[in-house]
């Protein structure tokens, strides 16, 4: 990939991650537990990580993010984090695996083809290990909702 390739690709994962801070802050309001709201909390927390190092990457290129980016995927992740917390939790994990698997393809994808950049490299594995995390934990979180008895 040359530089515009890669900045145009990181600024595709500047808003998916902007996307999911608003989704799990929605969310954390949204849901009656208070350690699902403690927990989706935490995942933006971390999503807000992955969009702060992926702008200081898309500066360091000579670019900046894009504003499109910062404007659509808030609000876009308030409305689905919204809309999808009305159909309960099992759903709302559900959907949220869903969006979080879409994000570890996309990264490993991406780690194939940015090229030999270390600082990318690493910034590229650190955010699809935290995507993996949150995969890992709603995906027992469900498990563990389905079993229990009605």
């Amino acid at each position: 990939m040359n530089q515009q390739q890669i900045i145009n690709k990181l600024n595709w994962f500047y808003s998916l991650e902007l996307n999911q801070v608003d989704l799990y802050m929605a969310q954390s309001k949204r849901v009656g537990d208070i350690y699902f709201s403690k927990v989706f909390e935490r995942a933006a927390y971390i999503e807000q990580q992955h969009v702060d190092n992926i702008a200081e990457k898309i500066k360091e290129l000579g670019s900046k993010p894009t504003i499109l980016g910062d404007v659509m995927a808030p609000i876009l992740g308030k409305i689905s984090g919204n809309i999808v917390s009305t159909a309960g939790i099992l759903p709302m994990l559900k959907a949220n695996i869903l969006l979080e698997q879409k994000a570890i393809s996309d990264y490993k994808d991406f780690i194939l083809k940015a090229g030999k950049d270390p600082e990318l490299f690493n910034l590229l594995w650190s955010n699809l290990i935290d995507e993996d995390f949150h995969v890992s934990w709603f995906s027992r979180k469900v498990q563990e909702l389905e079993e229990k008895p009605h």
